[in-house]
């Protein structure tokens, strides 16, 4: 299924200019995602674990930041979802996510109506849309967290091989847990939101026992331990020369590959533990919904067994076919080894 996505721009125009169907629709938007958490959290029940220092701890939800996430596990993104819920910031929540997702059922269509920065992984055709969307977030009214994955792509074997290739051959340290980052999206990004944001939190996440969770697994209950080490830089540190930023970027990368061998050695990241509450908001919301939509929906599918209409009944199963299609499509992206082949060749042409 194709989406026009000019058709989008220009309703999603239209939503911005008229406050309260923007307003209406930005719920409806943020109730979908409190759906994906709500199965972490709840049906699920995996624990996640911050370790870092109380001070950062305070900051949290409290101002605008650039967050910077590892991306090797299939869930990391619902991860961060629960810690932006957990803080209250879910809403206000960007990333800078790559074009494909936009015709993902559930996530792509709703989150372009939540002003995410998609890109196309070619930064000759994306460096105009990225500025933009970034320029959209400079003034945004409520404290937002903007999430960068700087690898641009899950962690696989191939793609580490031919990263480090890279690595070589710019003589960069070798990373042994993370591919080579990205940096013109995480400069830009700087550059553009500097004056709003405060900081960038570092994240490096990891499960214990050496799981590598699934949505699938989730979506069958299977319950896991995500521990997140949380750090942050003032923007103030980050230098505003674009080379030296990458550098920086560089440099972090190395640190947050000591912290996965730790992690590895020890079974435990440095920092205090911290463990936010579960708030009632997302099993709240399932079960509103779920007596708002399920109930007519079952009443209705009765009906329509009970009316022995050939034609409904295929129409009824064509419905609750497509809507199937849809979830096994949502949970096909989050698969590493269904993923993209983006940085099994890119990695090797010039940034």
């Amino acid at each position: 299924m194709k989406i026009n996505v000019n058709v989008m721009w220009d309703f999603r125009e239209l939503m911005a200019c008229n406050g309260r169907a923007a307003r209406i629709w930005s719920s409806v938007v943020i109730y979908s995602n409190l759906e994906l958490v709500m199965l972490l959290e709840w049906w699920s029940g995996t624990e996640c674990t911050l370790f870092s220092d109380e001070a950062t701890v305070k900051t949290f939800g409290k101002e605008h930041v650039i967050i910077i996430l590892n991306h090797n596990f299939e869930i990391d993104f619902l991860c961060g979802w629960t810690m932006t819920e957990r803080f209250g910031v879910l809403g206000s929540s960007k990333v800078l996510a790559k074009r494909e997702l936009l015709y993902v059922p559930l996530i792509g269509w709703t989150w372009y109506f939540l002003e995410i920065v998609f890109c196309k992984r070619k930064w000759e055709e994306d460096r105009d849309t990225v500025i933009e969307g970034l320029k959209r977030l400079s003034d945004y009214p409520e404290y937002m967290w903007f999430l960068l994955y700087c690898e641009g792509t899950r962690f696989t074997e191939t793609k580490h091989r031919i990263s480090m290739e890279v690595a070589e051959s710019k003589g960069l340290p070798k990373l042994k847990y993370h591919l080579l980052p990205r940096t013109k999206g995480f400069t830009t990004a700087v550059q553009c939101l500097r004056g709003t944001v405060s900081a960038v939190y570092d994240v490096t996440l990891n499960f214990r026992g050496n799981k590598n969770p699934s949505l699938l697994g989730i979506l069958y209950g299977k319950k896991y331990e995500a521990d997140m080490c949380v750090r942050r830089f003032p923007l103030e540190d980050i230098p505003q020369d674009e080379k030296e930023a990458a550098n920086w970027l560089h440099k972090l990368y190395q640190e947050k590959d000591a912290l996965q061998e730790m992690y590895n050695q020890e079974g435990i990241f440095p920092g205090k533990q911290f463990k936010p509450p579960r708030r009632p908001w997302t099993l709240l919301n399932f079960l509103f919904w779920a007596t708002v939509l399920l109930s007519p929906l079952f009443t209705f599918g009765f009906g329509v067994f009970a009316s022995g209409s050939p034609l409904l009944i295929l129409a009824f199963l064509g419905l609750v076919g497509a809507a199937s299609f849809g979830v096994r499509r949502l949970i096909g992206v989050t698969e590493i080894e269904k993923g993209s082949s983006y940085g099994n060749q890119e990695f090797k042409k010039k940034e």
